[in-house]
């Protein structure tokens, strides 16, 4: 019996060898394919925790941007209500002068000045620091998450607040131009219109109209949100002898997303927001009583031009108001916002950035 077995054995000795082949084959190919199995699921929930990471880190600075921009409100309150001082025209008329007509007329062009320059300002401030506060938390994500040395980070924190502080061109040079800007439309729109003239709220709502476009048809809006000459940035980094270059590198590429078409759509849809919340206010000065109510109540009511300066003198403080309002709200919630805010932070959150 042994010895048929050994002659089955010869005679498919072939068999047995390719058989064998195989199977140690299918074992290899199975073994391999576990292998790169796993390293395929480690490196897709390695991938998967650094976007869970990043997105957390996105969203951590998305309310400090919230924050930022709140605190920033006060300041710029002040600095708008420094050069466009109604307060002191108010308090003359209460002396009853003898040129009562022409500070009416003084009082007219500034308040209107001040409550649309707060308006620019506002969206202006809130597009700024999203820029430049995600700008920075994209670098500080790589600094984190690259392996990079703690002791050679991509923006040190004195590179950080030299940056940061270039915001006080808006609160300076660039609300002072801002302000002979839209002074100038405000004089052009409504320089003529007498005082005793009655206006609905659609015909308000006009004037503010023109007045924008003007505004809007002059230099872009970005140079009032940062200072372009090449000379005030490199002032602006003076005084950081190893990091100047990175202060200004960062100036630079703020720059770049300033005067890129999809901030200037953003900015824009944040002033359309900006001006329909200031209608919105003003309408609860325009209603109708109840029994009143008509069909077309935005034109129904109409108030005389000095009866509406008070109104609008006003409204200052709801929209630079540092307790969030319905105005600051709208902007810090718009969605076309935070979709730019992302794509900053994408932008500058990648390794790919290293190599610029």
């Amino acid at each position: 019996m042994f010895s048929s077995v050994c002659n089955f054995i010869k005679r498919h000795k072939k068999k047995f060898i390719f058989t064998g082949a195989v199977v140690g084959g299918v074992y290899l190919l199975g073994k391999y394919a576990q292998k790169k199995i796993k390293e395929v699921q480690e490196k897709e929930a390695s991938e998967y925790i650094a976007q869970a990471r990043r997105q957390f880190h996105f969203e951590s600075n998305q309310r400090t941007c919230n924050m930022t921009v709140l605190s920033m409100l006060p300041p710029l309150r002040e600095a708008i209500v420094t050069q466009l001082n109604s307060e002191s025209l108010t308090a003359m008329l209460k002396t009853k002068p003898a040129n009562k007509l022409e500070i009416w007329e003084d009082l007219k062009i500034i308040s209107f000045t001040r409550t649309v320059v707060a308006v620019y300002s506002t969206c202006m401030l809130v597009v700024l620091l999203r820029v430049q506060l995600n700008i920075i938390g994209g670098y500080l994500y790589l600094d984190n998450s690259v392996g990079k040395s703690a002791a050679s980070p991509l923006t040190p924190p004195d590179v950080q607040q030299q940056y940061l502080s270039s915001i006080q061109h808006l609160l300076g040079d660039g609300l002072t131009e801002l302000i002979s800007r839209v002074k100038t439309a405000v004089q052009s729109s409504l320089g003529g219109v007498s005082l005793k003239q009655s206006l609905s709220l659609l015909e308000l709502e006009q004037q503010l109209i023109w007045i924008r476009a003007e505004v809007d048809s002059g230099r872009p809006l970005s140079s009032y949100m940062l200072a372009d000459d090449e000379d005030v940035l490199a002032d602006q980094a003076c005084g950081l002898t190893e990091n100047d270059l990175v202060t200004i590198r960062l100036l630079n590429e703020t720059r770049d997303m300033l005067d890129s078409p999809d901030l200037s759509k953003v900015l824009s849809a944040c002033l359309n927001r900006g001006f329909s919340r200031l209608l919105d206010n003003l309408a609860e000065f325009f209603r109708l009583p109840v029994s009143d109510s008509a069909p077309d109540s935005l034109s129904a009511v109409s108030l005389p031009l000095a009866k509406i300066i008070p109104i609008i003198n006003g409204q200052i403080n709801s929209v630079c108001s540092e307790t969030p309002s319905h105005f600051v709200q709208d902007l810090l919630l718009n969605d076309q916002v935070k979709e730019f805010a992302a794509i900053v932070y994408e932008t500058f959150s990648t390794p790919q950035e290293l190599q610029k």
